[in-house]
């Protein structure tokens, strides 16, 4: 009698196809079994991100209208949460001060892993028009920052396209590792 592997169990989610299980070797005449829920985490992880938006000026305005029913975020699987407890993306929208700085290493901080960052505008990104000793110049001096939104403000369909991006890289980077803040990445308007 000779040895069949199993072969593969797939989970099938709309377009997508997600390996669950596979038998990879055989040791002592028993199958190995090996299986991954990294890949049912992160695809779960990445078409549901619950955000706080930290509106800090105009910028707040383009983000409110984003989750508005014009552009209904919802449909994207990201819904806004008024605590960080229940978010796993910040997105920080406006400019920065010295003072405010503090508040926002605490909120990011309280938020649980795995987490992450989206700074919104020319303010968040780089300081915008504001270069003065009382103004971050760029909210990555806090926070790590995985997603750049350039513009001032940037238009809801930018915040859209940055969700958008986050969602690739954490498909790309999966939920469960170190290397996921290995580079940022930017959204043009």
């Amino acid at each position: 009698m000779g040895h069949q592997p199993w072969g593969k169990a797939e989970l099938e989610l709309g377009d997508d196809t997600i390996p669950l299980v596979q038998v990879t070797a055989q040791v002592g005449g028993l199958d190995v079994v090996t299986s991954t829920v990294d890949k049912l985490f992160t695809w779960a992880q990445s078409n549901s991100l619950w955000a706080m938006g930290f509106g800090l000026a105009c910028c707040a305005i383009e983000m409110m209208a984003s989750a508005a029913p014009h552009y209904d975020l919802d449909r994207f699987g990201t819904v806004f949460r008024g605590s960080p407890r229940q978010s796993d993306v910040m997105i920080v929208s406006g400019t920065v001060t010295n003072k405010m700085a503090p508040v926002v290493k605490r909120l990011y901080d309280q938020m649980p892993d795995p987490k992450w960052v989206i700074a919104m505008g020319a303010c968040a990104t780089c300081g915008g028009p504001f270069r003065s000793y009382s103004t971050l110049q760029g909210v990555d001096r806090v926070v790590p920052v995985d997603i750049y939104i350039a513009g001032c403000p940037p238009r809801p369909e930018a915040l859209i396209d940055g969700i958008l991006a986050l969602r690739r890289k954490i498909e790309r980077d999966g939920i469960m590792g170190t290397g996921r803040r290995a580079e940022a990445e930017s959204v043009q308007t």
